[in-house]
């Protein structure tokens, strides 16, 4: 690979803060839904993969963690990428985590890689789709129990409700049922990534 300060524009003695800005500005440029059914849509999206990479090896080298072995606060993943975007998710920056997500190939998109998403849409209030996320993220790794654990309190969470979670906000039959039910799904991952929306005790 070239040399990943080149790739970003910009210094090795860049500060963190610098790399971060500099990767989000080139991410926002050539993000592949501003090329949707362009003739440029396959020529950005190997510029993004270039930027990510590129992005994901300052990380690595500056944090003093080989690629490939990582530690991600639990997840299973060797991928630095995820780490990353579980950081994002973390700091609730939910647009971010979800453009690194969907910027990556359909190669990418195992278990972890549905666990991600599933959090970002439950954190949206996208419960319905969420759900979806974590049945194949699931599938996918059936003896992972940070997923099984979050699906268990999704499918707790629901209530028996039997018809799963609304993808949008329902202005005409908003009632506290809607909104406790949004608070606890929300609550569930959070906890599933590390923190509490609801604290209870």
């Amino acid at each position: 690979m070239t040399d990943p300060y080149k790739v970003l524009g910009i210094s090795p003695n860049a500060t963190d803060d610098e790399v971060k800005k500099a990767y989000r500005e080139l991410a926002r440029k050539y993000h592949p839904d501003n090329y949707r059914d362009s003739d440029l849509a396959d020529l950005a999206g190997e510029k993004m993969k270039e930027i990510n990479e590129a992005y994901e090896t300052i990380q690595a080298q500056r944090s003093g963690k080989k690629r490939g072995k990582t530690n991600f606060g639990g997840g299973t993943s060797t991928d630095p990428r995820f780490a990353d975007i579980r950081s994002l998710i973390n700091q609730r920056r939910y647009s971010e985590a979800e453009m690194r997500l969907v910027s990556m190939s359909n190669a990418d998109r195992g278990a972890e890689w549905n666990f991600l998403k599933a959090c970002v849409l439950a954190q949206r209030g996208h419960f319905f789709d969420a759900q979806k996320y974590i049945e194949t993220a699931c599938y996918l790794d059936p003896d992972n129990g940070e997923y099984q654990n979050m699906r268990a309190q999704m499918n707790a969470r629901a209530g028996g409700y039997g018809s799963g979670y609304n993808t949008a906000y329902n202005t005409t039959n908003c009632d506290i049922c809607t909104v406790c039910q949004t608070l606890w799904c929300r609550d569930c991952c959070c906890e599933c990534m590390g923190g509490d929306l609801i604290r209870c005790c």
